[in-house]
């Protein structure tokens, strides 16, 4: 997936354990959706490379430097 410059990439990571599609204490890319966030849900690039909408309290947004950014991209490609 491409992203513009102006976007920012963010990243989560699971604290829950009662939604099938997500898993634990991995991290998952975060993408932007403001229509998502105004109701209080984040729309998350799970495993299947899709993006769906979780309720926000399901992750915890943390902060990657940028440098680090590009290796979870990959990772999450090569999946």
């Amino acid at each position: 997936m491409k992203m513009s410059r102006k976007q920012e990439i963010k990243f989560a990571v699971c604290i829950t354990d009662s939604e099938p599609d997500l898993e634990p204490r991995k991290v998952y890319q975060v993408l932007p959706d403001e229509a998502a966030a105004k109701e209080d849900h984040l729309r998350v690039v799970d495993e299947s490379g899709e993006d769906y909408l979780y309720p926000a309290h399901f992750f915890v947004l943390i902060e990657v430097p940028k440098a680090k950014e590009r290796a979870l991209l990959l990772v999450d490609a090569e999946r």
